[in-house]
């Protein structure tokens, strides 16, 4: 009796475990089939189903006048789908000999156990169409987009170009990514357990959305001439490169930007020194290409010299602390403390008004006045001129202003940086700065974007950008138009001259750092017409060779550009 009892309670805590456990699968079965039905549904349709991506158009990036300056070319990728290579040796041998890719190599792709092996992308699309033809059994041929820009080497540290993936990498590419990106399409196919396609089973497709068209303030026939002008000085002058800039100081629309030497945009990874990069390590060619991509324009700083001086005689006009009419004297130099600072005339320009001060680019003028005004309104002013701020150009990378801090100014740091040394600047905040004080005292903000077009050129968009009134006032800003023409007209601008039209501007001659290395800088920055300035252009020579004075070399590139450009430009003659 105890053995039967007990072997009745054994059976029924077996009955009572086993009932627990099938009621347990039981919930979980109806789970499974109620509750996460759906989950179990895609994983079971992802086992059948294939994803290729359709890459779509990337937007056209067009100039003021609508010539396209980066659109999109044709190409394909080569893949093949493991499971369904019926011939493997045949593949292996057509795709190589089509595409002139070594066969090991081939062969490691085309056996390699993976639902899908891409094999070779960017395959122009006559060897696409080729391959396609052949009719290989689990050789895919999709067709592609790669970005493609007309003119080569044409604005390339402007455009800037995009990667393997065909996203934006630097330049305009890169800041306007989400207008001209687009949207990838897919295409669906049913497989059966082996990864093999179903015949007869038709494809799903989402059509991709091809990207914006951009339109730039960038015009082409501008930026060709000034790109020639550049080379022609930088040989000249066996310069280590050239920076030109030309912008429409009203609104701050961007025409030129010029980076002599520029590189070929359709082939981005070849250094353009002729160097072939094979010999370096992956460190110093990435270094390479980094500094030949680099935009000096924005990206480089430099002493803009006697350009400046422009902006110091606006602070203290505004200021009140000289009047056209004062006289100063130049014995070649002026003593600052313990500091003998020199005029660049060795034997002084004696006793001069202002206005001849201004028009002799004389030093001591400026020591003098930059003095007057004092440390803490001159770093005033250097705040409200905008020039602690970024010009907010719509490139990305833009380098800020190099600054001593206002407790480190002593009086002979001060009188350096009167007449533009002891600090640093881009030509880019130059041009916008200078721009401000001639417009009438609005700070622009500089920039190529101009609107957003859809592909049947319809407007999506137009771009707004900021401005700030009163930097300074409408009377000191036509002195400073008069005075800057009286530099061309009669001054150390002179070679800047344009017959029929009255221009304006200023010389800059400035030594780089350390002074040991005697490298220059010569530079020039002028505008026109000079009663209601409507472009405005600089030009940067840095290191040339020989004659480096920004009056000799600089001023009649840009009195050449302003000769050919301002009729372009629909400026008439006076």
């Amino acid at each position: 009796m105890k053995n039967k009892t007990y072997n009745k309670k054994k059976i029924f805590v077996v009955f009572i475990c086993a009932a627990a456990i099938i009621l347990a699968l039981v919930g979980r079965l109806v789970y499974l089939m109620v509750f996460d039905a759906q989950y179990y549904q895609k994983k079971a349709e992802a086992l059948h189903e294939r994803e290729r991506e359709i890459k779509a158009a990337r937007g056209e990036i067009v100039d003021a006048g609508g010539t396209v300056l980066a659109t999109n070319k044709t190409v394909c990728t080569i893949s093949v789908i493991h499971s369904q290579v019926k011939d493997p040796e045949t593949v292996i041998r057509e795709l190589s000999a089509a595409l002139e890719m070594d066969e090991t190599t081939v062969r490691a792709r085309v056996e390699k156990v993976s639902s899908m092996e891409r094999i070779k992308a960017n395959v122009d699309k006559a060897t696409g169409d080729k391959i396609r033809n052949l009719e290989l059994e689990g050789v895919k041929v999709d067709e592609d987009f790669k970005r493609y820009y007309p003119y080569n080497e044409l604005a390339s540290k402007v455009l800037g170009f995009t990667g393997g993936d065909n996203q934006g990498i630097i330049g305009l590419e890169v800041k306007y990514e989400e207008y001209l990106k687009g949207i990838n399409g897919t295409i669906l196919t049913t497989t059966d357990a082996r990864g093999v396609e179903l015949d007869g089973v038709a494809e799903d497709r989402v059509e991709p959305v091809a990207g914006n068209t951009l339109q730039v303030s960038l015009d082409y026939n501008i930026q060709m001439y000034a790109q020639q002008m550049a080379e022609k000085v930088m040989e000249e002058k066996q310069a280590d490169k050239v920076a030109i800039l030309l912008m429409n100081p009203q609104n701050g629309e961007i025409l030129a930007m010029v980076n002599v030497p520029e590189f070929n945009l359709n082939e981005p990874f070849t250094l353009n020194s002729g160097e072939s990069g094979d010999s370096m390590t992956d460190e110093k060619k990435q270094e390479a290409l980094n500094q030949m991509w680099r935009n000096g324009c924005i990206n480089d700083t430099y002493e803009p010299g006697s350009t400046f001086k422009i902006i110091t005689a606006s602070a203290c006009l505004e200021e009140g602390v000289v009047h056209l009419d004062d006289t100063f004297s130049c014995p070649g130099y002026r003593v600052v403390e313990d500091r003998k600072i020199r005029c660049h005339k060795v034997g002084g320009h004696g006793s001069e008004t202002f206005v001849q001060g201004i028009q002799n680019s004389c030093n001591p003028v400026f020591i003098d006045i930059g003095l007057r005004l004092g440390v803490d309104r001159f770093y005033d002013y250097f705040g409200q001129f905008g020039l602690m701020d970024m010009t907010g150009v719509d490139l990305p990378g833009e380098a800020g202003t190099i600054m001593h801090k206002k407790e480190n100014i002593g009086l002979v740091e001060l009188a350096t940086m009167s007449f533009g040394q002891s600090f640093q600047i881009t030509p880019m905040q130059m041009a916008t700065t200078v721009s401000s004080l001639i417009n009438g005292g609005r700070r622009v903000t500089p920039h190529f974007g101009v609107r957003v077009l859809d592909s049947k050129g319809k407007e999506i968009e137009e771009f707004r950008y900021k401005e700030k009134k009163n930097i300074v006032s409408e009377e000191t800003s036509a002195t400073m138009r008069m005075l800057l023409e009286s530099v061309v007209s009669e001054g150390s601008g002179k070679n800047a001259k344009v017959e029929g039209f009255r221009i304006g501007g200023k010389t800059a001659t400035s030594q780089t750092l350390p002074r040991s290395a005697n490298k220059y800088i010569s530079s020039f920055i002028g505008f026109a017409p000079a009663d209601n300035p409507q472009v405005l252009g600089m030009c940067v020579i840095y290191n040339p060779q020989g004659v480096y004075y920004g009056g000799t070399i600089a001023a009649p590139v840009i009195g050449n550009i302003f000769e050919n450009i301002l009729p372009y430009l629909g400026i008439e003659k006076q």
